[in-house]
């Protein structure tokens, strides 16, 4: 293969990859604006993120099955074409659920494009320059969701919510063209009639992953199980995940391959995904909420906040699979990762209400050099103790890992959040009292400002100043749940470190690792 015709290839692959990853996060920026335009409130609007990451959960782990029924290469163009569609479809959405529908649809054909793409991509190299692919292939994954919600903002800074959707329809056309063009069809191993469809364990990976993907992503909104739904979701998702395991480990053709956990290296590199999709997708949550909310930061200037961590993440996945290249064991690198975006999830924790921009560029660069560290090296340990014949199956549940990691992370913080700011803001109130000569004055000294200001009778203006106070209270007490919150992120790192000493260290001098994904 010619150096320009690999070069189109992986920019149209990876760019397949990159246009799903974008549209996990670039509607957050999003909603309030969706619910307004629409009429729906703000909780019914949520479910355009929800259907989205319930479509995305359930087709990952049986890309590479569907990928050898069907034929990788006609997989993956529909693929594109049922992204592309679906974007058309939500950008011309009327109502709501017409949107939550067809965002469900989106995600269908969003899914597959992940661990489809990383396959085309890694083959296209020869084994040597493998690591090389994977920090391609990881340069998309980091900069996708980092980079949607800056998209997302200055979309709706020059025309409307629709936009989001509608910018998806050029990109897959033309992504689509390359791919008839480009992609080619792997040589299969095995016949295609061979591949039985597991009715069984699809019926319980939808039951189980979809209903746990709900829970998840509603479960704080609805006061977790005081809610009935609630309940009965995370019944159905136990029986769902327990008979979907118990399925998928005695029939003879499963959809989704669960021996392959076996390896050690994939079942700590999937714990470890888990965790680093916690990180990578909590801080794309945490960090535009605490500077637009909190802060009140514009959504285009807080969106550009994660530019400068994603160019320096760039240079760094580049470097870190050289360093992988050249012998450095995996487990050294994985290790630095975690500290980093530990430092980074540290800094976060000590914002004040001061905080300006300024303050955000050097933890976010932390942020984009740890996650950076981790992905090619978590990608190479999760398939490095596989036969050939399972590594598209090993590298599919990895990739389910992160996108459930990030949903299982957003729910934990959330939760969290409101526990902190119950604490922080009961805290705050005791240390209000009216024998407080600080809080005297402080009041005296807003109510006289209100008086002038707005020109209220004397009553009025002590109502407000003790609104305006409490409002104080609600910040100061929100500000430090989100502290908390960024260092919980940083926590499940350190504690997820210790698997490390379960993966045998490569000794000195060893072969590099190279990691070839083929779907059969």
């Amino acid at each position: 293969m010619s150096s320009l015709r690999l070069f189109l290839l992986c920019a149209t692959v990876i760019a397949a990859a990159v246009m799903e990853l974008i549209d996990t996060s670039i509607v957050n920026v999003a909603l309030s604006h969706m619910s307004g335009n629409l009429g729906a409130t703000l909780a019914d609007t949520s479910w355009v993120i929800t259907s989205y990451a319930i479509a995305n959960i359930i087709i990952i782990p049986i890309t590479s099955f569907l990928a050898a029924r069907f034929g990788r290469r006609r997989y993956f163009i529909g693929s594109i074409i049922l992204f592309t569609m679906a974007s058309a479809l939500c950008g011309t959405a009327g109502n709501i659920w017409t949107l939550v529908a067809f965002r469900f649809v989106q995600g269908l054909g969003g899914g597959a494009l992940l661990s489809t793409s990383q396959t085309i991509v890694f083959e296209a190299f020869p084994p040597a320059k493998r690591g090389i692919a994977a920090a391609l292939f990881g340069i998309g994954v980091f900069t996708g969701p980092t980079i949607g919600p800056t998209l997302g903002g200055y979309i709706l800074d020059v025309t409307s919510w629709h936009w989001i959707f509608l910018v998806n329809i050029p990109i897959g056309i033309v992504v689509t063209v390359l791919s008839v063009w480009l992609v080619a069809e792997p040589v299969a191993t095995s016949s295609r009639a061979s591949l039985r469809m597991d009715w069984v364990g699809l019926l319980f990976l939808v039951m189980g992953v979809g209903a746990l993907q709900v829970v998840l992503e509603r479960g704080q909104e609805e006061d977790w199980f005081a809610t009935t739904y609630i309940v009965q979701l995370s019944a159905v998702a136990v029986i769902g995940i327990v008979g979907f395991i118990w399925w998928e480990l005695t029939t003879e053709f499963p959809i989704v391959n669960l021996r392959v956990l076996k390896s050690r290296s994939l079942a700590v590199a999937a714990v470890l995904t888990f965790v680093t999709g916690m990180g990578l997708f909590t801080s794309v949550y945490l960090t535009p909420v605490f500077a637009q909310r909190l802060l009140h930061f514009p959504v285009l200037d807080t969106g550009l906040l994660l530019v400068p961590g994603a160019l320096v993440a760039i240079f760094v996945l580049i470097l870190t699979a050289r360093a992988l290249q050249g012998g450095v064991p995996i487990p050294v690198i994985i290790t630095l990762g975690f500290l980093i975006f530990f430092a980074f999830s540290w800094r976060m924790s000590l914002l004040t209400g001061a905080a300006g921009k300024g303050d955000f560029y050097l933890p976010l660069i932390l942020r984009g050099v740890g996650i950076a560290l981790l992905t090619v090296p978590l990608t190479a340990l999760a398939v490095s103790g596989l036969a050939l014949k399972d590594i598209a199956q090993g590298a599919a549940l990895n990739n389910m890992m992160r996108q459930l990691g990030g949903s299982f992370g957003i729910a934990m913080v959330n939760t969290y959040l409101a526990t902190q700011f119950a604490v922080h803001r009961q805290a705050l109130v005791t240390h209000l009292s009216a024998t407080d000569l600080n809080v005297t004055a402080r009041l005296a000294a807003t109510t006289q400002l209100v008086a002038a200001r707005l020109g209220q009778a004397p009553l009025n203006a002590v109502q407000r100043a003790c609104q305006l106070l409490d409002s104080t209270v609600n910040q100061q007490a929100s500000i430090q749940s989100y502290n908390d919150a960024f260092l919980l992120v940083g926590g499940c790192f350190l504690a997820a470190m210790p698997l490390l000493l379960l993966v045998a260290r490569r000794k000195p001098g060893a072969a590099p690792v190279t990691v070839s994904l083929s779907d059969h």
